[in-house]
């Protein structure tokens, strides 16, 4: 006789998972929605401040290289907590911790924008005569739009009425609302943090929630231990033992070379994100505004394009680590190539009175007669295609209002601006390079240069993946990053920094001390600028190199260790050349699983 089973047992066995795995909060979907927001969050305060930089310079008078410096300071907290964010990681509520620490970066982004509500309004130089992976690339960019936006602008908007202000974007003294993308930025950060104080300590995999199994099974605890090599150490311990696990890691040639390709690859970002606005503001005489909407509207979402298209090609062909090593050898080559031409693409230097004469009649000690102040910055272009700093430098007495009386249209009796020797008149603003039209064959070439680079990213990550014990991949993405940190976007913006100055041709001045470059060489910034992304983009390529070289090398090794086995057993014996045991690990993973 068959027994029945109670209708009440059924239900037990067939319940659906609890209501704690029904939670929104209890699914690595949403946790994965959230990060990824929250990264975009981060990357848009650090990136912003790339895209305002050479406004922070002109309003608070820095050098490039102090610029870079502030532009580094972020990285510094990162690099030093890394290491005990690696000890530290499994033993906290990680969600909840991640959202305080994103809570404190919203407020470091409030006090970014701090300076520009305890400093006195932007004194403006009136002198007329004789008086800043595919969601890590989308902050950058979204971050460089903000940037456009906000730096349309005037920085004093919160102090000083439409009608008081009298500059045009276009003016070369023209400062932007800097501060206000902080503002809005760090509070994007603060709201996205807020859900992480929702997660669990733990997550459920997927399967579990489905299956209805219990989301902290000592099963799954179980399996959470053994990929933590440092789960059962003290701090103590762990510090102790980290310079020989990071020995131990670095003693690996392919990971060395690979990651130290990646810190070219880094400092040459890290360095051209900071002043790329810059230079193409100065090189070609764009608005602030204009340049930071060609770089996130164009550069990064052709990069993001390139490092889609490197996964794609990596999981398409299933490439192994020699393959891959390949694959990114001929891709840094061929941005070698691609980049050179941008070293002669780009603009002379405009003719300044005084500071870059071209011709011998030009009267650079005109302005002294007229007891023009060194701090005078107002540059006219006069009649005769010469730039000069100010109106008194130009010899002018008189000018010309438009019909509102807000805005000069023009000095008239500049007694330095002398065609057929008469005196004539000057223009506001700059005369310019006159080669504003090189600027679309330059972003395309740039564009092009950035998209092929991008194609290494995903094959070098998954050779450092792929390279590496089990045990020790954890930790071997964190040095990863904090080599990262030290060697590359630490010193690359102050670099670059200290190489733009050295193009610099006159500084401004106040109170006897230089503040920030007012007309650069721009020959010289062009040529040293991107003279650096060759630089780094070669060494990048070498270190590819030789990561090819050494795979190939140790797969002639493994396969002459094969004959010799081969010959043995068929009792010939042959004296072959076996390849060292501690390199089969590398050997398999060469020909191994994508």
């Amino acid at each position: 006789m068959t027994a029945k089973i109670p209708t009440q047992s059924l239900s037990f066995e067939m319940a659906k998972p609890p209501t704690r795995g029904r939670s929104p909060f209890n699914s690595i979907r949403s946790f994965v929605f959230c990060h990824g927001l929250l990264q975009l969050a981060q990357l848009l305060v650090s990136g912003y401040l790339k895209s305002s930089i050479s406004t922070i310079e002109k309003r608070y008078g820095f050098t490039s290289q102090k610029s870079g410096l502030l532009a580094c300071f972020n990285e510094v907290g990162n690099t030093v907590l890394i290491v005990f964010v690696s000890f530290f990681g499994s033993r906290v509520h990680r969600p909840r911790f991640i959202g305080g620490g994103a809570l404190i970066a919203s407020l470091a982004g409030i006090l970014m924008a701090l300076p520009h509500f305890l400093s006195e309004r932007y004194e403006l130089n009136r002198s007329v005569s004789s008086i800043l992976f595919s969601v890590t690339v989308i902050g950058p960019a979204v971050a460089f739009m903000l940037g456009s936006v906000m730096l349309k602008f005037y920085v004093d908007i919160d102090k000083l009425s439409f009608d008081e202000i009298k500059l045009q974007s276009d003016d070369p003294r023209w400062v932007g609302a800097w501060w206000l993308g902080f503002l809005l930025a760090a509070v994007f950060l603060a709201v996205t943090s807020l859900p992480y104080f929702f997660f669990p300590k733990e997550l459920p995999k997927e399967e579990a929630v489905e299956s209805g199994i219990d989301p902290v099974s000592e099963k799954l605890k179980e399996e959470t231990n053994r990929s933590d090599p440092f789960q059962h150490l003290s701090l103590s311990e762990f510090l102790k033992s980290f310079p020989s696990i990071v020995m131990r890691t670095l003693r690996n040639p392919i990971y060395l070379l690979v990651v130290l390709a990646q810190v070219n690859l880094s400092a040459m970002i890290a360095g051209m994100a900071t002043f790329m606005a810059k230079f193409i503001e100065r090189q070609f005489m764009q608005t602030a505004s204009f340049s930071n909407m060609m770089i996130g509207g164009v550069n990064i979402p052709v990069a993001m394009l390139g490092i889609v298209s490197g996964g794609a090609i990596l999981r398409r062909f299933a490439l192994s680590v020699k393959a891959s090593a390949l694959m990114s050898t001929i891709v840094m080559f061929v941005c070698v190539i691609l980049a050179l031409p941008l070293l002669f693409l780009g603009c002379p230097t405009q003719s300044i009175n005084g500071v870059h004469p071209l011709r011998s009649n030009y009267h650079s000690d005109c302005g002294r007669t007229c007891s023009c102040q060194e701090e005078d910055f107002n540059p006219v272009c006069g009649s005769n295609g010469v730039e000069y700093i100010s109106p008194c430098h130009a010899g002018c007495k008189t000018f010309i209002h438009d019909s509102s009386g807000r805005n000069i249209l023009n000095y008239t009796d500049c007694s330095c601006v002398n065609v057929n020797g008469s005196p004539s008149f000057a223009l506001p603003g700059t005369c310019g390079s006159g080669c504003s039209h090189l600027l679309l064959p330059f972003m395309i070439l740039s564009s092009l240069t950035g998209f092929v680079a991008a194609f290494s990213q995903t094959p070098s990550f998954m050779m450092i993946l792929r390279t590496v014990k089990p045990e020790d991949k954890s930790f071997a993405l964190g040095i990863q990053f904090m080599l990262f940190r030290v060697l590359a976007f630490l010193p690359g913006p102050v670099l670059y920094g200290s190489t733009i100055d050295t193009t610099c041709i006159l500084w401004g001045r106040k109170c006897n001390k230089n503040t920030s470059c007012r007309y650069y060489n721009l020959n010289h910034f062009r040529q040293r600028f991107l003279g650096l992304q060759v630089f780094f983009e070669f060494g990048a390529f070498v270190c590819f190199l030789m990561v090819f070289l050494i795979l190939r090398k140790m797969k002639g090794k493994q396969r002459a260790r094969r004959l010799n086995q081969k010959g043995e057993d068929e009792g010939i014996g042959k004296d072959l050349t076996p390849a060292k045991p501690a390199q089969d690990s590398l050997l398999k993973t060469s020909e191994g699983e994508p």
